[in-house]
């Protein structure tokens, strides 16, 4: 199924490329200016969740944390029946008793999840993450530069680096909390991210099988024909698992709130770098060769 009249995908693609520079630029401001709210994952301390019959205020917990002596680096975040208190420092055993103590007197029926890292486990966390990104870029480059070729390897990553970085920039410019969850969810966005670009990626080849490509206006034919084939397939296949995540992120609970949410905002990035970057970005890399072999017919 596809459109009665095609699309010009390669045409508009010059405004979406101004669109994601400029989303790249105040991600690099923000990255820059804000930086990123690491977790207790990526940022020695310790986290502490406590789940209760009712909602507790920071009017309430502020004081008891003054009392035990560790309020001053304490960060509280409210909810419902759910309320998390960051400490910048580990918490020790004797501070640990006293804080369960005293939450307990407020609500009897609070239970309490601590996770603590320091610091040299805080390192090792963030530099696997950043092998653990970079890893499965190389593998997606050699992956798809096997399958395909190599201009379609750098056409796939810059859409998956470029789906990956507005996510980070989304969560950096509304401090949204980044730990290991994240992580995974930007290596799920990847993975989505990868295989549909592949799918429309199959459909240009196929399609240059039987079409005779000699010039920039000959590729640009071949890709808008392939997108346009594709789009439907990629628009269902994306608000299918958009759908899930949505309501994952608003019916699911505290621990993978982020989780949803990251996986919501890299599925509308996914489906837009796919149509909009990734094939036009091909067709000017393919251009160059078309352009290379016209000037040097003797090497064609």
């Amino acid at each position: 199924m596809r459109f009665k009249k095609e699309f010009d995908f390669v045409g508009v693609s010059k405004y979406f490329y101004s669109f994601s520079i400029i989303l790249t630029i105040v991600g690099f401001i923000s990255l820059g200016v804000f930086g990123l709210n690491y977790g207790v994952d990526f940022k020695a301390g310790s986290n502490v969740d406590i789940s209760t019959s009712k909602a507790l205020t920071s009017a309430e917990i502020l004081p008891i944390l003054d009392e035990i002596g560790i309020g001053e680096d304490a960060s509280i975040t409210p909810g419902e029946q759910r309320t998390n208190i960051r400490f910048t420092e580990l918490l020790d055993e004797e501070h640990d008793h006293a804080l369960k103590a005293a939450i307990l007197k407020l609500d009897e029926t609070a239970s309490f999840e601590i996770n603590t890292v320091d610091t040299e486990m805080a390192k090792e966390l963030g530099r696997n993450a950043i092998y653990a990104v970079l890893l499965s870029c190389i593998g997606i480059i050699i992956y798809v530069g096997i399958r395909f070729e190599w201009r379609f390897a750098m056409a796939a990553i810059l859409a998956l680096l470029h789906d990956a970085f507005l996510v980070i920039t989304i969560f950096s410019i509304f401090q949204l909390e980044v730990d290991l969850i994240f992580i995974t969810a930007v290596l799920t966005i990847i993975g989505y991210s990868i295989n549909d670009t592949i799918v429309i990626f199959d459909r240009i080849r196929e399609n240059l099988r039987f079409s005779k490509t000699k010039t920039h206006d000959d590729l640009v034919v071949v890709v808008n024909k392939s997108v346009n084939q594709m789009i439907l397939r990629s628009l269902y296949t994306a608000l299918t698992v958009f759908i899930a995540a949505f309501f994952l992120f608003i019916f699911g609970g505290e621990s993978i709130r982020m989780f949803s949410l990251a996986m919501v905002i890299g599925l509308i990035f996914g489906a837009y770098s796919s149509i909009f970057i990734a094939s036009p970005f091909w067709v000017l890399l393919k251009s160059k060769q078309k352009n290379q072999k016209t000037s040097n017919p003797s090497k064609a």
